[in-house]
Order: structure tokens, then sequence, then C-alpha cells
């Protein structure tokens, strides 16, 4: 009786031995399969040298490095000088993370009108190609970002002809070869992504089904809507539409277009303002919200916002519970002011869990320096 006591007692040990292994695998299998939603950053040079203490590389998965120019065809660095120390130092910012990501974005509001001409041929696509490609292996980097806020459609003066909606495609497909060959050299894996207007208009313009087969993100610009809204103020960046005012244009509505002309969910990215926009509006009907804008104001940077006008006595902030968009009015001066904070933010978040995105990114760092809008992206997105 006492030997088979023993071994019926060390039966039961590796019994629960075994079921302790069982549940401890299924729980590290559990988080290893747990999704991992990319962190994009725009961090803009075209200022000059990038505070050093500013970025902090444990926070973000990408950072797309803002401008490089098109220059007679081809990819270029305007600011040689400061774009060289700027690179350099994002790039050594990987030996604190060394799953970050580095990308040179190509383009932006000022620096889009060459595109047309430098992706009109085969010829002048391959070189353009090429020219992005070698600033990426000069400096030891991992991709490309393209940031042609007009293809085959006028803006600030920029070249453009119907042959840019096919054009903008075929450019994607010349990069994305010789990424891939640089990929084979390096063994690194290289990113092509592009950012992209969060509107209907810009699908119209493109070949969005035929573009994603070749990048890794789309990066939606779902800000800005306040500045094509005919003169009435509005959210700039809300997820939702509003009751307060007819609202044709917003984040959500722009994943669903993308969606719908055949981009996938997985490669769109959201995107969040670091900063705001103000207007000063003819009356305070509704707290100026879908009121006339007699003029523009200051809107900040979202430290701003948060330190110096949330707690100014003559604000109040409000929040618009149908656009998940909160907003500042002060009575006195009808100043409006529209932005994303941490509630926005939390929103946008759930919405790109909810949908199967990408993730996020944001534009641009500098506007918060505080990192408050960041911080809450990692909480929610963990």
């Amino acid at each position: 009786m006492k030997s088979n006591f023993k071994l019926i007692g060390n039966e039961v040990y590796t019994v629960v031995l075994l079921c302790l292994s069982l549940i401890i695998g299924f729980n590290l299998s559990a988080n290893a399969q747990k999704k991992k939603y990319v962190v994009i950053g725009y961090v803009g040079g075209y200022r000059g040298l990038i505070d050093t203490t500013m970025v902090d590389p444990k926070k973000l998965t990408v950072i797309n490095y803002a401008f490089v120019n098109v220059v007679n065809n081809r990819a270029t660095l305007s600011k040689l000088n400061t774009d060289t120390i700027n690179l350099k130092y994002l790039a050594s910012l990987k030996k604190r993370n060394h799953d970050l990501k580095i990308v040179i974005s190509i383009g932006g509001w000022t620096w889009s009108g060459n595109f047309s001409d430098a992706v009109l041929t085969d010829t002048a696509r391959q070189a353009f190609a090429a020219s992005a490609v070698d600033i990426v292996r000069k400096y030891q980097l991992d991709g490309v970002d393209i940031d042609w806020e007009y293809p085959a459609q006028k803006g600030l003066g920029n070249i453009n002809s119907p042959e840019d909606k096919h054009n903008y495609t075929l450019m994607f497909q010349a990069i994305r070869q010789d990424l891939d060959q640089l990929e084979q050299q390096t063994g690194r894996k290289m990113i092509l992504s592009t950012a992209v207007g969060g509107f209907k208009g810009f699908i119209t313009h493109t070949e969005m089904d035929q573009v994603q087969k070749y990048v890794t993100y789309i990066n939606l610009m779902t800000y800005d809507y306040a500045q094509d809204s005919l003169g009435v103020a509005i959210h700039h960046t809300g997820l939702y539409g509003s009751k307060k005012y007819n609202a044709t244009e917003y984040s959500a509505k722009a994943v669903t277009d993308f969606i719908a002309a055949g981009v996938p969910p997985g490669k769109l990215v959201i995107g969040i303002a670091f900063y705001g926009h103000g207007f000063e509006t003819a009356d305070t009907i509704q707290n100026g919200l879908g009121s006339k804008v007699v003029k523009s104001m200051r809107g900040g940077g979202y430290t701003f916002i948060k330190d110096s006008l949330i707690t100014n006595k003559d604000f109040r902030y409000y929040r618009d519970e149908d656009a998940k968009a909160p907003y500042l009015f002060n009575a006195s001066t009808k100043q409006f002011v529209t932005f994303d904070d941490e509630w926005s933010v939390k929103n946008k978040c759930q919405y790109v869990k909810d949908n199967g995105m990408a993730g996020v990114m944001f534009w641009e760092y500098s506007s918060d320096k505080k990192e408050y809008l960041l911080k809450e992206i990692n909480h929610d997105l963990k």
C-alpha cells in the first residue's frame, strides 16, 4: 500500500505539471498571436535640425522623415546639410529600438508639384525610383513613403495630367522593384507606403486597388477637413459625422471608402492630428460648431492646446459625442478650436482594433512635444 500511494502521488504530480505546462503554453501562444499595431510618426526636417531630445524611439514603429523634394525628376535632399545630420540621428535611434524603421517621405504639401513629370514615362519612373532608393541605401534606412498630395488634380500650381492616375500606380511598382532588390542585398525588410487624402476625390483620381499590391501601408490623412468646409467651422479630424452640421467627409468614411475601392483594411492606417485649427465664427450658435467662419485663427499644437487653451477660463471644452471629436469655444471672442485629444485618440484606436486596420499615424511629432497623444496611443494599442 505504501509503495502504491507513492506511485499514485507521482502520477498526480505529473498530471498537474502537464496541465500547468499546457496552460502556460496556451497563454504564451495567445500572446505571440496578439496583433501588433503600427505607430507611424511624421518627423519634420523642413524647419532645419531636429530637436534630438524630442523623439522617443520606444514609442514608435516607423518614423517618416518629412520631406524629401522632387527636383529635376529625382528624389532630392534639398536641405542637404541638415537632412544629412537629421537622417543620421534618426538612424541612430534604432540602437534604442531595434525594431524601429526609418523611412524617407517624399513630397508633401509644398513639394508635390513635380511628381507628374517625374513619373511620366517608364524611363523617368525608373530613374525616380532609383534616386529614392539610393537615399535609403546611402543612409541605411528602411524604406520610402510617397506623399503626392494631388495626383491628376490641381493644387498649389502643381503640374498634373490625366495620365497621373495610372502613372501613380506604375511609380509604386517601380519603387517596389528597387526596394525588393535592396532587401535581397541587405537582408532587411523595406517599407513602401503612401500618404493619401482622406476623401473620396483622391480615390477617384488613383487606382488604389492596384496601388495596394505594392505598398506596405496606406496612411490616411484623416485631418484638415475643416480647410475644405466652405467657410463653416467643423471638426478637422472627427472620427464620425456630426449631427450639428452636414458632415460630408470624416475619418470613418475615408476608411470605408478606401476599403470599397479595394484596399484591405490590414494595410490602412488612420491619421491623428497633433495640432488644431482655429477660426473666428460669425455667431455663438452651437458654441461655434457649424457656424460661418469670419477668419482663420491660430489652432496650435496639442501641447499648446492642452497647457494653454484648455486650462484657459475663457475657453470652454466640448465633446461632440456623435463625431467623437472635441472642440473649444471662447464665447467672448467667438474663437473656435478643433483638434484631437486623448479622448478622440482613444476612440480612433478602438476603431482601428474593431476594423482590423494596421494602426495609426500622426502629423507631426513636434506639435506635441510633451507626448500627451503619443502616450495615449501607446496605452490604447498595447
